[in-house]
């Protein structure tokens, strides 16, 4: 976006473009082995842990991805966030086993070698922390968009399907539902209903067009198109097929939602019709009135984004913002919209549709069907933020 008060040529009066320094001397050597990286003057683009929750520990936390500095849709694999329950774990491709199990016809145990075999496919796809935006509800808490809504990313993800892998030990009829467990030292589980798995759970071992890397589960992960990351377990080890959700930790004591009357929602875990504004937001400052474009991302865990549409006056008016294609299925849609500022207060949000025709709520709208408080997962609420007469742009929330 840009940062003054007009885009463009500064004049037919500038002075002439002067030859670089970079076009009067030889460039560096070409890189022949080693990995390449981001240049040295974008080394401010990075991940960040919470500012809100500050944790004493490394092992049980998180890591945010710049949704403001990310010009596409797809996450560099190097600040795709993480959440981790008990740090990264280290795990040889050659030692790891995958065991398909339980209510089963044929019980298999696979090397990554065996999955490799398999013919692969590659989807685009967002992937959403359940608590993505949790310490914004009710008050201000996040200074940036990367501290708010930076438990979302977005990537290429290269794997097999799950269902062949049950196709070929055979589900029996009992079986309707599987357990995913983790490698690594938190062990962690989710119980997934059978349906999902056989419509478009992946197998993962690959993100961007490399192998997974360790924060995201190498060698191989499940990946659930739409649904919250908890589910996706990284370091899969263990697939079993079970009758009934097996009720453990990750699915009762947390990733429930609470609701009224003291009752609590289990298993709701489709990230639903989501939007933010990245640019302008939280910590930016609007150099003048002008012409500046606004930008963000929208995305949905039930299909595709059909419509995001802008405010600049806390509500009261929307104006239609135009869809950058690609749109696809369950994945990250960058939205734009050509806006001047005449310099004015305003209080700007997105609210965005999909192709079932849910629309983006207010946080109000959900305090009607759900209670807002202590660790509430699951925000989905349109976020606004403000931009006062000198240009500075903050969390709006009230």
């Amino acid at each position: 976006m840009a940062t003054g008060g007009t885009a463009g040529a500064s004049g037919a009066s500038a002075a002439p473009l002067p030859i670089p320094e970079s076009s009067k001397a030889m460039g560096e050597p070409i890189l022949n082995e080693g990995y390449g990286v981001p240049s040295e003057f974008e080394k401010h683009v990075k991940r960040r842990r919470s500012d809100v929750f500050v944790n004493k520990q490394n092992y049980s936390d998180w890591s945010m991805t710049p949704l403001h500095q990310q010009v596409g849709i797809v996450t560099p694999n190097g600040l795709f966030f993480e959440r981790h329950h008990n740090g990264v774990s280290r795990i040889d491709p050659e030692k790891h086993r995958l065991v398909v199990h339980g209510l089963v016809e044929r019980p298999l145990v696979f090397t990554i070698n065996d999955l490799m075999r398999y013919p692969s496919v590659s989807r685009f796809h967002f992937m959403e922390c359940s608590g993505n935006g949790l310490t914004d509800w009710r008050e201000p808490k996040s200074m940036t968009v990367q501290q708010s809504h930076g438990l979302l990313s977005c990537a290429q993800w290269t794997g097999v399907p799950l269902a062949w892998l049950l196709d070929e030990a055979g589900v029996k009829p009992e079986g309707k539902w599987v357990v995913l467990e983790g490698g690594d030292g938190s062990g962690h589980l989710r119980s997934i209903p059978i349906e999902k798995i056989m419509d478009d759970a992946l197998l993962a071992y690959g993100q961007n067009g490399e192998m997974l890397r360790a924060e995201q589960g190498y060698p191989i992960r499940a990946f659930l198109p739409g649904w919250e990351g908890n589910t996706c377990v990284k370091w899969l080890r263990r697939i079993k097929v079970v009758s009934e959700p097996i009720q453990i930790r990750g699915e009762t004591a947390r990733y429930t939602d609470p609701m009224p009357h003291g009752k609590w929602r289990q298993y709701s875990m489709v990230m639903e019709c989501k939007s933010v504004i990245t640019n302008p937001s939280g910590g930016m400052t609007l150099k003048g009135p002008g012409s500046y474009e606004v930008q963000g991302f929208a995305w949905s865990g039930n299909g595709k984004i059909t419509n995001v549409d802008l405010t600049f006056d806390g509500g009261r008016t929307w104006r239609e913002a135009s869809l950058e294609e690609p749109v696809l299925n369950k994945c990250l849609t960058r939205f734009r919209y050509r806006w001047n500022w005449d310099g004015s207060p305003v209080k700007l949000a997105s609210r965005a549709m999909d192709s079932t025709g849910y629309v983006q709520p207010t946080v109000e709208e959900i305090a009607r069907v759900r209670e807002i408080v202590g660790f509430v997962q699951h925000h989905n609420g349109i976020f606004p933020w403000s931009i006062d007469q000198d240009g500075e742009v903050r969390n709006a929330i009230a």
